[in-house]
């Protein structure tokens, strides 16, 4: 009965949201607009067969490398920084500057310096999605229990126990955090690097459909995209759970 009823809530209002949208569709003469059993042909048609190859791969090859460079340096860089208060309070005002800046911006900038490649690309994701993995590792490292710190202290662990076996384990509830919200700035900076510079990709082709017009097309690749977008949260909805077993295990017992 739980399971039905999860299932229900979870495909539920999307099947509603489609019945409403293509009954609406017949009606409207917006061809803007078409239904989603024009977009349903259009997306087999487009995507399935050679355009995945060329298209659909290196795009998530490109964001595959900017999410794991954007994990790999945001928890290195934020467990140094968060380590040592006098390196946060030297860093803080320029980290600040660099978060303000939008990286879209600095595509025109990547491609001076690193040409139209995959490179220039995965630059922009990783300086985008890098920073809410930093900041929230730096406060996880930051706030780690005082009581556990001083209990080590006691015990003489030495400096690669205590950041293997304590502050990264009690900071990583904040660190799966960031990288939850960097995988959708991943995902948009990978769509807009495309869009600016790029002969192949999901954001190149998705631009290219509405440049010339071939509107189902065009919401195909949108749909594409969504897709991307649920598959990642499924994938680190999995990688979390397993990862924080312990802390939702605590949270369970202090509930009940």
């Amino acid at each position: 009965m739980r399971i039905a009823a999860g299932f229900l809530f979870a495909f539920g209002l999307p099947f509603l949201a489609l019945v409403v949208w293509g009954v609406w569709s017949t009606r409207s003469t917006n061809r803007f607009f078409p239904g989603p059993l024009t977009i349903g042909e259009a997306f087999v048609d487009t995507w399935v067969g050679r355009a995945f190859l060329d298209d659909v791969l290196p795009s998530l090859y490109r964001l595959g490398l900017g999410i794991v460079a954007s994990i790999v340096v945001g928890v290195a860089a934020g467990t140094v920084i968060g380590l040592f208060r006098w390196l946060r309070e030297l860093l803080e005002p320029l980290l600040e500057f660099f978060r303000a800046i939008p990286p879209p911006v600095l595509i025109p900038v990547a491609m001076l310096l690193l040409g139209i490649t995959d490179s220039m690309k995965v630059v922009v994701i990783v300086s985008g999605a890098v920073w809410p993995i930093l900041l929230n590792t730096i406060e996880g490292v930051r706030a780690t229990d005082s009581v556990m710190t001083e209990t080590a202290d006691s015990f003489q662990i030495t400096w690669w126990e205590r950041l293997w076996f304590l502050v990264l384990p009690a900071s990583s509830p904040r660190i799966m955090t960031g990288v939850r919200q960097g995988l959708s700035v991943a995902l948009i900076l990978m769509v807009i690097s495309e869009m600016f510079a790029s002969s192949s990709g999901l954001g190149y082709r998705i631009a290219y459909f509405q440049r010339n017009y071939l509107i189902a097309e065009m919401w195909s690749g949108i749909l594409l995209l969504g897709l991307v977008g649920v598959l990642l949260a499924v994938a680190f909805g999995l990688v979390e759970r397993r990862v924080l077993r312990w802390y939702h295990g605590m949270r369970e017992v202090t509930r009940a």
